[in-house]
């Protein structure tokens, strides 16, 4: 079984060799692991497979065909989970930081969605397929906060389809170098991957996708910032990106940030403190804050007493 993806080529990527306008339109595909999809014939057009050197041409309707994964069992762990909300449809679930929210190479236990299998047992949706059970959105593993989980394929549907149409609220709180000239501001910079490493997201405009993240200053701290971030959309390392780009990287970002203080962060100081939707069966909005982490807190009281 494989899963089918058509891809129309647009005028401004004609030209471009096949392989890397799969890569630029799947983001979560190596070039690598485009290559060999290629070379077992799952790349085709009008039915005929291409080789990776094929230069595409405008109106090009390019089938990728991406076979199944082929996984193993994961097993439920009985692991402490910060649930804010639940009922028959859905959970709100506080990620601690740390924590993967999927199972994947190198983290094949401990998850989230581990602990998800031992605490809800049977009720959680299988859009996504066994290795992400009711996962609607992630958020990086050293980001903190809010997800949304659910519990049947209706809440499931539902729900996605609000974040598809960015009517579903997420803000985020970003302790972040620097300040801001203005108290609030939205940056509307496209991101793609990064055109040397492709293990990084950067702003481009080349094969890139519309990213907007609206930005408010709530505290300004000597030469740092402490600033709510809103998604518009929700590109892979959005804020990250955003910020770093406009010279504001967070502070203990691994990836985007710099080699300065982070005064013993773990990873990026970055909590997905606030969610609001519509509940899929009932159509009341609901809203949801997350305080913010303990160590997160004293970082901010030590920069509040310098």
């Amino acid at each position: 079984m494989y899963e089918e993806q058509i891809l129309t080529v647009e005028e401004h990527e004609a030209g471009l060799r096949v392989d890397k306008l799969i890569c630029s339109r799947l983001v979560d595909y190596t070039r690598s692991h485009v290559q060999k999809l290629a070379e077992s014939g799952m790349v085709l057009l009008q039915n005929e497979p291409l080789k990776v050197s094929y230069k595409v041409k405008t109106g090009d309707a390019i089938l990728v065909r991406i076979p199944e994964l082929k996984e193993t069992e994961i097993l439920p762990e009985e692991i402490p989970l910060s649930v804010v909300y639940e009922d028959a449809d859905m959970l709100v679930v506080n990620k601690a930081q740390g924590m993967v929210v999927h199972p994947a190479a190198g983290n094949e236990s401990g998850t989230l969605v581990n602990a998800l299998l031992a605490y809800c047992k049977d009720s959680l949706s299988g859009i996504n397929g066994e290795k992400r059970p009711g996962i609607l959105h992630r958020i990086d593993k050293d980001t903190s906060g809010l997800l949304l989980v659910a519990k049947n394929d209706m809440a499931h549907l539902n729900l996605a389809a609000q974040i598809k149409e960015h009517s579903l609220t997420r803000a985020y709180k970003a302790l972040v170098y620097g300040g801001f000239p203005k108290e609030e501001g939205e940056i509307r910079l496209p991101i793609g991957r990064h055109p040397v490493d492709r293990k990084k997201m950067a702003v481009t405009y080349h094969h890139s996708r519309e990213a907007i993240t609206r930005y408010r200053v709530l505290e300004r701290l000597g030469s740092y910032s402490l600033v709510e971030c809103v998604l518009k959309t929700g590109r892979t390392h959005q804020i990250r990106v955003h910020m770093s780009h406009l010279g504001h990287p967070i502070v203990g970002d691994p990836v985007y940030g710099v080699r300065k203080e982070n005064f013993g962060a773990k990873g990026q100081l970055l909590h997905a403190y606030k969610v609001g939707f519509i509940h899929p069966r009932t159509g009341e909005y609901l809203e949801f804050e997350s305080p913010l982490p303990d160590y997160y807190e004293k970082i901010l009281k030590k920069l509040r007493n310098l």
